[in-house]
């Protein structure tokens, strides 16, 4: 258990943490487009223009077999007409979790401008030699990483990790083309998104986008904060 001075000071320095204490920018939802993918696509370069670090990070949720929900930190790769792209090993847990159950939800939050963003949706696989692709156009480090697979099982020692690492970095120098059968670029259809924008006297603005069944027609509604 932690000590009475841990917890002290643990709860002295949560209820002192404040938020947005930097001028936020403005957002005005009637100026915004009938599609949310433009509007996210010029948050998100906002976001970077404004030295948000990492942007393109966002945090994945998804459900086991049982309903049971899980969420992990993962990396954008794209974002276009078919959807939010990111990508990871098939026999992963997530990778498991979508197979059960295709439909996750996203969440980038830019705290250097005060907005998050919001998607659900159905998610699916991209054939193999999109995966691939998408894989090697990638870093070397996202290869090597790639390559020693065995993502979420139990892991024996660190040492053993270091020594996969190790052959898993000389082989993606040595090979950039390496084939990694089990990596899937997967792609979240998103059938609401919704845009925040916070304010320094909790007068947030929230613009959601929900799209009608079976076509690219969305609804725009404001919700309260």
């Amino acid at each position: 258990m932690d000590s009475a001075p841990d917890q002290d000071r643990f709860r002295s320095t949560l209820r002192g943490l404040r938020v947005w204490d930097v001028e936020l920018p403005g957002f005005d939802p009637d100026a915004a487009p009938a599609d949310p993918l433009p509007l996210f696509r010029r948050w998100l370069c906002e976001a970077a223009d404004a030295g948000q670090p990492e942007p393109h990070v966002m945090s994945l949720a998804t459900a086991d077999a049982d309903g049971r929900p899980d969420a992990r930190i993962v990396v954008l790769h794209d974002a276009d007409e078919h959807g939010w792209h990111f990508g990871s090993h098939a026999g992963s847990r997530k990778g498991r979790q979508l197979a059960d159950r295709p439909e996750a939800a996203l969440i980038f939050y830019w705290h250097t401008v005060g907005r998050q963003v919001r998607v659900r949706g159905t998610v699916t696989t991209a054939a193999p030699e999109e995966s691939a692709a998408d894989l090697h156009a990638r870093s070397t480090g996202a290869l090597a990483a790639a390559l020693v697979g065995r993502q979420s099982e139990v892991l024996p020692s660190v040492a053993e990790l270091e020594r996969a690492s190790d052959d898993a970095w000389q082989r993606a120098q040595d090979q950039p083309e390496a084939d990694v059968p089990s990596w899937t670029l997967y792609r979240l259809d998103p059938d609401e998104v919704e845009f925040f924008q916070g304010d320094a006297r909790r007068r947030h603005v929230r613009l959601r986008y929900r799209r009608h069944a079976g076509g690219d027609v969305w609804t725009r509604e404001l919700l309260w904060p």
